[in-house]
């Protein structure tokens, strides 16, 4: 990234993009539907880290600089990361993601998709040149290369190696690869971060695997020259009290990532074998998601939603239905009931 201070301006307004968790607008159009909702439109881990107690110090003062250091510690060493001066924590991904193209002159901006619409959203927004590519090679001739590893939501998974590589091209030419690893804390092999390449910026996602996406924390990773400019943007104590002391505490719990992650691979099983025998393709996904193509997928759709439970669509893939996994065996019988099975 450019060390000048030469950025770019965000002005244009804000496109609508279809997000899951949208309870409020399913609940509207299904007024009759059996409640509690199933929201399965969310690849959110539906068992979440129990959250621990947290000191009333936590909510009544602003964050100690020692408490955001023992929270960076925490996710350095969660993740692999070399440093704890090359990770910035944030509120969100997102909020790194509406950041991030502020940072760069005007540039061509290559995303590889499908995958998650705020990227190529956030970048165009800020007047860059934004091009979405079906091929990684395509992103080579890019000034800013974006891709999301494991996609969402299709779960493709690029090689360690062909990553870095891409990022030695793109260092060649002055250019930036940025990798949203939002759904990579379930294939450690597959992150860039413990043997970070030049130029290169990975994002990492708590609310996922931790479950508990309201706490609104996230972390960008990179070299020490781009990450000092992160919270000249973020301002001061951006993460609240309450989210660093839950994210410390979740962040060095390894025996529950471990116990987790053997949980959502035996329910990804289960989730498998139940749209299978109902008839479903299932073409991909990670372990807090699948995603299945069928022609049916709107009747799929609106059955769930008159049962009470809510899927994931995509108006650019109408074929494509994206299936989080329930989080209890009522919630696991309800969806097999509405699926016919």
């Amino acid at each position: 990234m450019d060390d000048d201070r030469s950025t770019s301006t965000c002005t244009e307004e804000p496109e609508a993009i279809l997000h899951g968790g949208d309870l409020d607008e399913i609940s509207r159009r299904y007024p009759d539907a059996p409640r509690p909702w199933i929201d399965l439109s969310t690849g959110i881990n539906p068992v979440p880290y129990p959250v621990p107690q947290i000191p009333p110090a936590a909510w009544a003062r602003l964050p100690a600089r020692s408490e955001q250091h023992a929270l960076l510690a925490a996710a350095a060493a969660r993740y692999g990361v070399e440093a704890p001066a090359m990770i910035v924590a944030a509120p969100g991904t997102q909020a790194l993601l509406q950041i991030l193209p502020r940072l760069r002159p005007r540039a061509t901006v290559a995303v590889l998709a499908p995958t998650y619409e705020e990227h190529a959203l956030c970048w165009r927004r800020c007047g860059h040149r934004v091009a979405l590519v079906d091929d990684v090679d395509a992103l080579a001739v890019a000034d800013v290369a974006v891709i999301v590893n494991p996609n969402n939501p299709t779960g493709r998974l690029l090689p360690r190696d062909t990553l870095v590589a891409l990022a030695a091209t793109l260092r060649r030419r002055d250019g930036l690869l940025i990798v949203d690893e939002a759904f990579t804390d379930l294939h450690p092999n597959a992150s860039l971060v413990a043997d970070l390449p030049p130029a290169t910026i990975v994002l990492r996602s708590f609310g996922k695997v931790y479950g508990l996406a309201g706490v609104r924390l996230g972390f960008a990773i990179s070299s020490e020259d781009i990450v000092r400019r992160l919270p000249e943007e973020l301002g001061p104590w951006a993460i609240s009290g309450p989210a660093i002391a839950i994210g410390t505490a979740a962040l060095a719990d390894d025996a529950w990532l471990a116990q987790t992650g053997a949980r959502l691979t035996a329910d990804c099983l289960r989730l498998d074998a139940l749209l299978g025998s109902a008839g479903c393709n299932v073409v991909g996904g990670t372990p807090l998601f699948r995603l299945i193509d069928t022609a049916n997928a709107p009747d799929i759709a609106e059955r769930l939603a008159r049962h009470g439970i809510h899927v994931r669509r995509f108006p650019a893939h109408p074929a494509w239905l994206r299936f989080g996994l329930p989080g209890d065996e009522t919630s696991w019988q309800r969806l097999a009931q509405a699926l016919g099975r």
